[in-house]
């Protein structure tokens, strides 16, 4: 009777046990991977503000129009031509919209430089007659259309010019000399790559051409007016640039 007892509860025991493990079974919860990081996409979307700096080369024009007598030994329809180069240095304002890989946006500079140059004519074996001319400012109105692969932007732009000129011409020989200054507009095409080092922080490169209409310059003599048809034949330029770009909607990737 004793044994019989001995066996039913070793058996009782087992039962309990055998239940207890797959109930612990049952309630183990299985192991799931943790979900991957969704890395946001740069977006170019937004406004932005910034500056640039680098150098600019001038091509000048100025002749004779022939609507006065020779001056600086000029002839109507002579005249000369110069390229001068220097540093320039502004800023810009635009906004960008993206769409999938395309970004467009609009944009405006202003940019100080000192490009200028002055020609000195010894026709007649002496320091006779200057001519000086000098481009300080430029300012351009532009679109830009754009390729972006993820933080790098590559585009081409396209717009309006404007920049303000200046010429002067002296005739020390026969008594003559004065300066004008006028605002000359024109077109500018240029090219440029940007990379979003932050959210909100872009820097680049940038290429430009630009080339402006003539202005008639009124420079007057002690005697006489003389005048001038004047142009920056073509400005061209190059900069790096930094600019800050405000906060967008954040584009995720699945």
């Amino acid at each position: 009777m004793r044994n019989k007892l001995i066996a039913a509860f070793a058996c009782t025991t087992a039962l309990v046990s055998t239940g207890a493990a797959s109930a612990a079974d049952l309630a183990a919860r299985p192991y799931t991977k943790a979900p991957a990081y969704i890395e946001p996409l740069f977006n170019w979307t937004g406004f932005y503000v910034g500056g640039h700096i680098g150098g600019a080369w001038t091509n000048e024009q100025f002749v004779n129009n022939g609507n006065s007598l020779g001056f600086g030994d000029l002839l109507p329809g002579q005249g000369y031509r110069q390229r001068g180069s220097g540093i320039m240095g502004g800023a810009q304002i635009g906004y960008n919209w993206q769409a999938n890989n395309f970004v467009f946006g609009m944009e405006g500079t202003i940019s100080g430089l000192n490009n200028k140059g002055t020609v000195v004519n010894t026709a007649f074996g002496a320091r006779d007659d200057v001519f000086s001319w000098r481009a300080n400012v430029l300012a351009t109105v532009v679109g830009r259309a754009g390729f972006a692969v993820q933080n790098n932007l590559f585009y081409i732009k396209g717009g309006y010019a404007g920049v303000n000129n200046r010429l002067n011409v002296s005739d020390t020989v026969t008594p003559g000399s004065g300066g004008q200054t006028h605002w000359a507009n024109g077109w500018t095409v240029g090219a440029g790559w940007e990379y979003g080092i932050t959210r909100n922080w872009i820097v680049g490169l940038e290429y430009n051409y630009a080339a402006f209409g003539s202005q008639t310059y009124q420079l007057g003599g002690t005697t006489t007016n003389y005048t001038f048809d004047a142009k920056p034949r073509d400005i061209q330029w190059a900069v790096v640039r930094a600019s800050y770009k405000f906060d967008a909607p954040v584009i995720a990737r699945y």
